[in-house]
């Protein structure tokens, strides 16, 4: 994969907020290659292995602690997945890698639903997942919901994820500019959160990575709050990875701090690395799984039917005009999930 090493320290830190009264956040840092995960606010500095390494931030919702129990499952079921299923694969490919992921997303997806369907007080939990994933000298983003990736390189901050959001798909039609999204009193409705549907379509993308890249993924607790080039003036400002996340929650938190707020950042250096190139490099790139990329029929994979559904159903698409948009987010909003939830 590479002819040197690939070296990271990564820190995630999760933070209350300043209205809510429990923590429905939960975050992942794991070397797949050690099988060791962590979930303590503390630097984790290491050599990317063979298999890999993990990072995860996920937001939950839904009422009493049903929001928490999701979170925290999509995490459980990610790590438990990669650390077993891809950790034992034996093809080491990086397709084989990204559609591991891809396959550990979705049977979170297939675990929370049926935790919900079993518990009738969980009925409408879910959570949303953004699953970073670092092989050879790649990064692969798996993507569920509203949750972000992205990443600093050469003093510019760029998102490498796409909000599954109703103000993104009036953005992407040309319904709404950037500003008014952000703007906008439907930028919580999100069309897609593990757990409410058997089905979800991961979103799976890929970014080379350079040396001295920074990577942050977060809830929407600061990105709500924080805009991009905020993020890029803190990375300057702050070296250190504990002292980024504390400012980043910080400055969410000094305004108003409406949600809870989970950041995870990660620097890679090492000669494995090419050196820093420019940031036209940078940005969403939808990753494709080739064929070969899924197990034989004697090969582990997703067990059970629902997970096989999943995998057949993932990636497709239907176009949808401006009108079945505001259609689809109303559906989003009145029957799938309630923004006064997240």
């Amino acid at each position: 994969m590479t002819s040197g090493s690939v070296r990271v320290s990564v820190f995630g830190k999760t933070d209350l907020g300043r209205t809510r009264d429990h923590n429905e956040d939960a975050f992942l840092v794991a070397d797949l290659t050690a099988r060791k995960a962590n979930l303590k606010p503390e630097v984790r500095d290491h050599v990317v292995g063979p298999r890999g390494s993990l990072f995860m931030v996920a937001d939950g919702m839904g009422g009493a602690a049903a929001g928490e129990i999701a979170s925290q499952m999509a995490t459980e079921v990610v790590y438990q997945h990669l650390s077993t299923v891809w950790a034992d694969d034996p093809d080491p490919s990086e397709e084989r890698f990204a559609f591991r992921m891809k396959e550990a997303v979705e049977l979170a997806n297939q675990r929370i639903h049926e935790y919900a369907r079993e518990h009738p007080e969980a009925r409408g939990m879910g959570t949303t997942a953004t699953v970073a994933g670092v092989y050879g000298t790649g990064l692969w983003l798996a993507q569920i919901g509203d949750s972000r990736g992205y990443l600093a390189r050469g003093g510019e901050v760029i998102q490498l994820t796409r909000d599954q959001s109703l103000t993104q798909r009036l953005v992407d039609a040309g319904e709404l500019t950037e500003e008014e999204a952000e703007q906008s009193e439907r930028r919580n409705i999100i069309l897609q959160a593990l757990g409410p549907d058997p089905r979800v379509r991961v979103d799976l993308s890929h970014q080379p990575l350079r040396r001295g890249d920074i990577l942050v993924i977060c809830s929407d607790g600061l990105s709500g709050q924080v805009r991009r080039e905020e993020i890029g003036q803190l990375i300057a400002e702050h070296r250190e990875l504990p002292a980024l996340c504390s400012a980043l929650i910080d400055l969410a938190n000094s305004r108003g701090g409406p949600d809870n707020i989970t950041v995870v950042a990660a620097r890679f250096e090492g000669d494995g690395l090419p050196e820093d190139r420019p940031t036209g490099e940078v940005g969403y790139r939808s990753y494709h799984l080739p064929p070969s990329a899924r197990p034989s029929a004697g090969e582990t994979s997703n067990p059970g039917p629902a997970g096989a559904a999943l995998s057949a159903g993932a990636g497709r698409r239907l176009p949808l005009g401006p009108l079945a948009l505001i259609g689809l987010g109303l559906l989003a909003a009145g029957v799938l999930f309630f923004a006064a939830t997240r």
